[in-house]
């Protein structure tokens, strides 16, 4: 067995990242799960530790957030590290490539372009990203990401070329559009049979508008739902709870009985 001197902590970035850049050379080398590893079998476990730093963020669990930032900057250099074997990329590629397209895209902070808002440096971006090759302002949205992130990139992308509402009562008008199109669809009241594919693509555009209504108010529509889901489990959480304390099933309790523990939990 390898008895490998364990790097001291570091107490400046450029020594602690050298570290970290040294114990997975050491694992790569050694470590018989390491050595095993391919682009591929990491992507999962990346996306894994992306949505667990999410969570962190949104518990504002500070800790939790300083831990899973670690994770996440290892499974970056693990990817470097892969690459450097077969002399396509390496860390240094990565970090210069990075800091090269900073600059570049910072023409107001090295170079003698000048803004007045966060909206200018928004329009600046774009116009730079295809003057850099991109052949659309939407190329840059990866076609994996979650439908409610996506559409919100959409319009944050397509903003950045001024294609925008002019205010937010526009965007307003919008979707109270979108939802009486969508009533029309799908009106319980009528309680006809619908045409399932075109409710579906009109509770979409109901969707896409609050989205959008959302954006021009600064609320992110992602986090707002994932906190109304943690909300929700909280809340579900409490009523289960409470009615196993009083001998009680869910599925033998009615609605109304669920609606006591359910008005509890609110309060709490």
């Amino acid at each position: 067995m390898p008895n490998n001197t364990i790097p001291v902590t570091a107490n400046n970035p450029a020594d602690a990242f050298n570290r970290l850049l040294t114990v997975l050379d050491t694992l790569r080398t050694q470590c018989p799960w390491d050595k095993k590893q391919t682009m591929e079998t990491l992507r999962h476990l990346t996306i894994e530790e992306t949505y667990e730093l999410s969570d962190a963020i949104l518990e504002g669990d500070l800790n939790e957030i300083k831990k899973e930032l670690g994770d996440v900057m290892m499974h970056l250099v693990f990817y470097s590290r892969i690459a450097s074997e077969t002399n396509d990329f390496n860390i240094v590629d990565v970090l210069n490539g990075v800091c090269d397209k900073l600059v570049n895209r910072h023409p107001h902070i090295y170079g003698d372009v000048e803004v007045e808002n966060e909206e200018d440096v928004k329009r600046n971006w774009e116009q730079i990203k295809l003057k850099e090759g991109n052949k659309s302002v939407l190329a840059g949205v990866p076609t994996s990401l979650p439908a409610l992130v996506k559409a919100s990139r959409i319009q944050e992308k397509a903003r950045g070329v001024g294609f925008d509402w002019e205010d937010k009562n526009q965007v307003w008008e919008k979707v109270e559009e979108e939802l009486q199109e969508f009533k029309a669809e799908f009106n319980v009241a009528d309680n006809i049979a619908i045409d399932v594919e075109k409710a579906e693509s009109e509770f979409g555009d109901v969707l896409f508008s609050l989205i959008n209504y959302a954006r021009f108010i600064n609320i992110n529509p992602e986090n707002a739902l994932e906190k109304t889901n943690k909300k929700f489990i909280k809340r579900f959480q409490y009523l289960e709870n409470k009615a196993k304390d009083n001998g009680k099933a869910l599925a033998d309790m009615t609605l109304a009985e669920m609606d006591i523990y359910w008005n509890e939990a609110k309060k709490l």
